[in-house]
């Protein structure tokens, strides 16, 4: 059955069914061609997990490295690893035909998706409130800035994002389906709760909520903090310190800029999803999940200093072990 067919399927027909197992099919425009898309989003997938840890290990490698904004940087890094691994191979599979996915491997999806990307919004936070007392309150910094208190913010964004996560994917699982194509390679909130039975108005603004509140909060936070950050560097007299100031902050908020920008753009098409094609929301929803995981890694690799410094310094050693052995 085509999937347009299968979306159309009247909820009047089916108001006493309720589907426990749905059918994924992305990018629908292109159905007898979707095949030719898994060489790119493999390789694309590939380059992430290759360059997040190859950032992550130099971090965990280099000594010089161990201070609580490279730790935060390598922990980015692995989120953005768990993140596309929660979408990639399921979206490949359903590129090759295999397409089948049951509710509760779609609520788990939801689940590791939203988590991921949840915890590397209280990362950024971390990271602009590690650049807001090492600029300007740096004579406290090792006092404030510790492991314990690292852990307690830590555990605190920890519990916040579980919860709200487990609030949203409760609610999706506590909904009957009268439809049972996903036109998406991911089950998002908004896309799964298309295909309920009758009237989740209610239950779709507690998503909607959840994602709103989250995202102004943590970026309000996040701009107080380099606001202030970058007022305390311009009055800074020597010009190398506050070059190294202003470049530190300079590529975290890049990082962010990319995370949160394309995060808005996604929320935005799904909201005037009557106006753009499903070909074109799947393309919102890859960039997305896809361009930040690739170009966070290459940011700090190429633009930051410390990091570009050890990863040439383990190249030329491994090089030389490499000719040594020759």
């Amino acid at each position: 059955m085509e999937p347009d067919n299968l979306q159309r399927q009247s909820p009047a027909q089916n108001i006493s069914l309720s589907y426990s197992e749905f059918l994924l099919f992305p990018f629908p425009g292109v159905t007898s061609h979707r095949h030719l898309l898994v060489a790119p989003f493999f390789s694309i997938y590939i380059a992430i997990v290759v360059l997040n840890l190859v950032i992550s290990y130099t971090v965990w490698w280099e000594k010089s490295l161990h201070t609580p904004m490279y730790v935060l940087v390598a922990l980015l890094l692995a989120l953005n690893i768990i993140g596309t691994t929660a979408v990639i191979p399921l979206m490949i599979q359903s590129l090759l035909g295999q397409n089948k996915v049951s509710l509760p491997g779609c609520l788990s999806q939801m689940f590791f998706v939203y988590s991921a990307t949840m915890f590397k919004s209280v990362v950024l936070l971390l990271m602009a409130f590690d650049r807001y007392i090492a600029i300007c309150r740096p004579l406290r910094y090792h006092t404030i800035i510790n492991q314990s208190s690292l852990t307690q913010l830590w555990v605190v964004g920890l519990a916040r994002n579980c919860l709200l996560v487990l609030l949203v994917v409760v609610l999706a699982s506590r909904v009957q389906y009268c439809k049972s194509t996903i036109l998406n390679f991911v089950c998002e909130y908004g896309v799964l709760l298309s295909l309920a039975c009758g009237e989740v108005f209610k239950i779709h603004m507690v998503g909607v909520m959840v994602r709103m509140g989250v995202t102004s909060s943590d970026v309000t936070v996040l701009l107080v903090c380099y606001v202030k950050v970058l007022r305390t560097a311009l009055k800074i007299a020597a010009g190398s310190a506050r070059g190294k100031a202003l470049n530190t902050c300079g590529n975290h908020l890049l990082v962010a800029l990319i995370v949160y920008s394309c995060g808005i753009l996604s929320s935005i098409l799904y909201k005037v999803e009557e106006a753009v094609s499903y070909d074109f929301q799947n393309l919102s929803s890859a960039i997305y999940f896809l361009f930040p995981a690739l170009t966070n890694p290459i940011i700090y690799g190429l633009r930051v200093t410390e990091i570009k410094d050890s990863l040439m310094k383990s190249w030329k050693k491994q090089l030389s072990v490499n000719l040594n052995n020759v």
